[in-house]
């Protein structure tokens, strides 16, 4: 990314402000319920997040310690404790690689999989008027689909960035 970009690309309008300040908005209300939703079911909301990273990893139902801790934006060794928690609950297990022992392998656990179920479940309401709300403000799909990505990134724990203004 070059610092030296035109001052006119940079400049935000009242509008820009205000539909940023929307979509945050709506964005801590969405992450607000889910933690809610979160605590009723006696987990944290990174606990949740960590059980969806395990069975939402593309291609496959576990995940490795590295890419959990990069899904969740987090450092290797917070990732562990994490997991050393959600495995005491019972809720998930260590493996060891199928095809490599040094590789770990996170794997839901029944109970892990039933908790995330009905959470994952109790969001989709939620989501799918969030993401109404952003189709219905007159919004482009790409738009959309920006939006629901960005969402997605900040849920996950990582800074809001649109990469079309950033290049």
């Amino acid at each position: 990314m070059s610092t030296s970009t035109p001052a006119k690309k940079n400049r935000l309008g009242k509008a820009d402000f205000e539909r940023l300040s929307h979509f945050r908005h709506r964005l801590r209300r969405f992450l607000r319920f889910s933690e809610e939703l979160c605590r009723q079911r006696g987990l944290t909301a990174l606990q949740y997040q960590l059980l969806l990273h395990v069975m939402g990893f593309p291609g496959r139902k576990w995940a490795t310690i590295g890419e959990l801790a990069d899904r969740l934006q987090a450092h290797h060794h917070g990732v562990v404790a994490l997991i050393d928690r959600c495995e005491k609950l019972e809720l998930l297990e260590r493996r060891s690689g199928r095809t490599d022992q040094r590789v770990v392998e996170i794997h839901l656990l029944p109970e892990g999989e039933r908790l995330l179920s009905s959470l994952a479940a109790q969001h989709q309401d939620e989501l799918h008027l969030l993401l109404r709300e952003f189709s219905d403000t007159g919004d482009t799909a790409a738009e959309v689909r920006q939006a629901t990505r960005v969402t997605r990134a900040v849920r996950n724990g990582a800074p809001a960035r649109d990469p079309e203004r950033d290049s």
